[in-house]
């Protein structure tokens, strides 16, 4: 919700501690956050005393703008809102143009699996769950372009000559695809490079696909990296552009 480069700006200016905190709840990337990990935010952001604050007694007196759960303290529906009318122009937008478009690609979406991913991807963009997003929309948009190489005449027979051929081989030997569930023998990567070599992407195309799947992998394995949305808007742009706007 808002980029932690915001946050020495937003807590230098004088705000209660019930809002400063509040803040830093709606650091990027938003989720629930244990105490310890509040403080230590506050405090790179200019908040030096708040490492002497009860911060859950603060953040339990917010009237309903933050939740204690299980896993910390986040903000409610309602904290949203606040903190939006606080930061003002500091909130990131770039999610709802980009989840419009992306919702536009969905209408053309005819097989079912496929739409339910980038039905959930679109949630997940719009709620903030970044790396969520970045991951279904990734798996949403290989599902569209393993659809057209099946339903494309001619092109499922091209693709199978080459991948076979190509990884003949290799530990585990492609066997010629019927359906979409099969092109799961081969890597996104390698999947990709059939595709530009039988004509579907080109080189500039696979190359930002690459870089997608890079971006992919880094969100869907445990780590510690950390994204925003202008880097998750980039992602699904490059996938509206490339695989949605031209399969669908």
């Amino acid at each position: 919700m808002l980029p932690r480069e915001s946050l020495k700006d937003l807590l230098s200016q004088g705000l209660s501690d019930r809002d400063k905190a509040l803040i830093c709840l709606a650091v990027d990337p938003v989720g629930p956050r244990q105490v310890s990990d509040i403080k230590a935010l506050a405090y790179s952001g200019g908040w030096r005393t708040a490492k002497k604050k009860n911060v859950s007694g603060i953040l339990g007196q917010a009237k309903g703008l933050a939740a204690r759960t299980s896993d910390g303290w986040e903000l409610t529906a309602s904290g949203t809102q606040h903190v939006a009318t606080i930061a003002g122009p500091l909130v990131g937008a770039p999610v709802p143009t980009v989840a419009s478009s992306l919702r536009v690609a969905l209408t053309k979406i005819s097989n079912a699996d496929t739409k339910a991913f980038v039905e959930e991807a679109i949630a997940c963009y719009e709620g903030r769950q970044f790396r969520a997003a970045v991951v279904l929309s990734w798996v949403g948009a290989v599902s569209v372009l393993q659809q057209h190489v099946v339903n494309t005449p001619g092109l499922l027979m091209a693709f199978n000559t080459d991948a076979v051929a190509r990884f003949a081989r290799s530990r585990n030997p492609f066997v010629a695809a019927r359906k979409a569930d099969d092109f799961s023998q081969l890597q996104e990567a390698d999947f990709l490079t059939v595709l530009e070599k039988i004509g579907v992407i080109n080189k500039n195309v696979k190359q930002e696909l690459t870089n997608c799947l890079k971006l992919r992998n880094a969100c869907g394995h445990p780590n510690s990296y950390s994204l925003g949305p202008n880097k998750v808007t980039a992602h699904i742009e490059d996938l509206i552009l490339n695989v949605f706007s031209n399969f669908c």
